[in-house]
């Protein structure tokens, strides 16, 4: 173990978001001031991991609803954008860093996680080049800042799961959802839309470009809502919505519980076939 590297450093840093402590700090803050907390505690949420001038504000309502006086252990469920992976993948770090403070991973989870044969480590080089769990950990560090002391981390990259692979994982991770201790963020974002992303569905009856994304995602966020991972699978299948966190979200329906989605966005209005945008919606999900 002396050779072990123990530190992820924060990547994205200067590039995706600030490497400012203070700033980030200050635009969190402000993100977070002009939403409401509607679903509080949440149990899990899901929330975009783009680049904070185009998302920031829609994360802020998932975010909101993170109670730090219960919340003791996050699970960070992120999809695998560069390496390819047929399950998942645990961090081979101890401390995850970024410009607010670190954040340490629990290492009592992550005992119990390996032992079941599910995983396979990420290098550092995977763990640094991927931006969908370190996206969520400024927000993490900032909703739980009150008590930054007593909580840990359980970052998750997720490979693109078979079904009966992302049933074996949602029974793995159901226990852990049955804990009100424990939060579950799962990174996504919604419709990549554009030719850079090869993908142009369009239903003309919706109106301009954008308004037919917005339908599409918005049929997606409702069979979330529902909690039914064989209706999404479905919807997945016919739509083919480029949503590139379907993975952790087949994974977490799971349905003991009741989810909302409280916000969504897109990153620019597409109107015609040479525009592209990505959408970003923000979701809680409490348990009753």
């Amino acid at each position: 173990m002396s050779n072990r590297v123990v530190c992820r450093e924060a990547s994205h840093a200067g590039s995706w978001y600030t490497a400012s402590g203070p700033q980030l700090n200050a635009q969190l803050e402000g993100w977070l001031s002009q939403v409401q907390s509607t679903k509080r505690p949440a149990r899990a949420i899901i929330a975009p991991h783009a680049e904070y001038t185009y998302c920031g504000s829609c994360a802020a309502h998932a975010y909101k609803q993170v109670d730090p006086s219960i919340t003791r252990r996050i699970f960070i469920l992120g999809p695998s954008h560069h390496v390819p992976l047929s399950r998942c993948a645990l961090s081979s770090v101890v401390i995850y860093r970024t410009p607010l403070y670190d954040l340490r991973i629990d290492q009592k989870i992550y005992g119990e996680l390996w032992k079941t044969g599910m995983f396979e480590r990420m290098s550092l080089q995977t763990d640094e080049d991927e931006h969908s769990i370190e996206m969520h950990l400024p927000y993490t560090a900032k909703a739980m800042e009150s008590h930054k002391d007593e909580f840990t981390i359980i970052p998750v990259l997720v490979g693109a799961l078979s079904e009966s692979k992302e049933q074996e994982f949602r029974k793995l991770f159901s226990k852990y959802l049955a804990d009100p201790s424990n939060l579950f963020v799962v990174s996504s974002d919604f419709c990549h839309w554009g030719q850079r992303f090869r993908y142009s569905y369009y239903d003309e009856s919706q109106g301009e470009i954008y308004r037919s994304i917005e339908h599409l995602d918005k049929m997606g966020v409702s069979i979330i809502e529902q909690l039914d991972p064989v209706s999404f699978s479905n919807y997945l299948k016919k739509y083919h919505n480029t949503i590139c966190g379907r993975h952790p979200i087949g994974v977490l329906l799971n349905a003991i519980t009741d989810f909302s989605f409280l916000n969504y966005a897109q990153s620019s209005q597409c109107r015609n076939w040479q525009d592209s945008s990505v959408s970003y919606a923000a979701g809680a999900l409490t348990v009753h």
